[in-house]
């Protein structure tokens, strides 16, 4: 088995058609498919299942993809571990997000870590938390700054960044912005929420919150991003439950802590696979992080 039949796999697989993947890969179509099917020989099974519209994976296509990824990203970072043993940190970093993660402040963050490391390109990626899990856990991320939504496991660890409690965010205007110096979940039951989409982290830490309290809420305006979140609440449309450090995002929006909640209840980590496997270009970002070098 050649890298090469794993990497053309691989692009085969993401875009879900040989033409794009071949003209991505700069190969023809012709030696695309011949490789696959060389794969597909090695391995006695078909991989992916091909009509006139689209390409589909096979059940043994999805197995060898986890795999084909973990491995492509080992030999990665065995080419960078030797340029960085060399002094040359070269390579990709590939780093995924949340939107306004407490704990760490990205944009200043990879500018300094591009002033420090200019040959290494930085490719960033905004997801939810559950997501970026898995691309970190399957090796097509070297790092994330996430919601911590799981234990640590083999292939995934977590180094904290930051915990905090929840606040409520609502109109000046609001009956809510006058109801008391604290507000318990039972006391916003019946409010119309304006939240984020379930797989972010504020969205899942809200949702614990609110069920370990045993109270229902009605999330009537579903966003995306913070910006529409806070301008949904802004125009006195709903209320939201967001971590304590969105408060200063907005100043003209009236903040109330949320009781119940616990002093810690949303925890912000970086997600990376474990040591051995952590790319050259993941480690000096964190150590970066750590050392507070912007």
């Amino acid at each position: 088995m050649e890298l090469r039949h794993l990497q053309h796999f691989v692009a085969v697989a993401e875009d879900r058609h040989f033409t794009r993947a071949a003209e991505r890969l700069l190969v023809s179509q012709s030696g695309l498919s011949a490789s696959i099917r060389a794969l597909e020989r090695e391995l006695r099974a078909p991989l992916f299942v091909r009509t006139t519209r689209r390409v589909t994976l096979t059940e043994a296509g999805r197995a060898l993809l986890v795999e084909a990824e973990r491995i492509l990203a080992q030999v990665r970072a065995a080419h960078e571990a030797v340029a960085a043993v060399q002094g040359v940190l070269r390579g990709t970093l590939a780093l995924g997000t949340e939107q306004c993660i407490a704990g760490v402040r990205t944009p200043g963050l990879l500018a300094a870590f591009r002033r420090r490391h200019p040959d290494v390109e930085i490719r960033l990626r905004q997801s939810g938390s559950p997501d970026l899990a898995e691309e970190v856990a399957a090796g097509r991320l070297d790092l994330a700054f996430a919601y911590r939504t799981r234990a640590d496991t083999d292939q995934l660890r977590s180094v904290s960044l930051a915990a905090e409690p929840m606040t409520l965010l609502c109109h000046p205007e609001h009956r809510l912005a006058t109801a008391g110096p604290a507000l318990s979940p039972e006391d916003v039951a019946g409010e119309v929420f304006v939240d984020f989409h379930p797989d972010w982290g504020p969205r899942q830490a809200t949702d614990t919150a609110f069920a370990t309290a045993g109270v229902r809420r009605a999330v009537a305006l579903e966003v995306n991003d913070v910006h529409s979140l806070l301008d949904l609440v802004d125009e006195n449309l709903g209320v939201a439950a967001v971590p304590h450090h969105f408060r200063h995002k907005r100043e003209a929006l009236t903040a109330i802590p949320l009781k119940g909640t616990g002093p810690a209840v949303y925890e912000t980590v970086a997600l990376l696979p474990p040591p051995e496997t952590t790319s050259p270009a993941a480690r000096a970002l964190m150590t970066l992080l750590r050392t507070g070098g912007l």
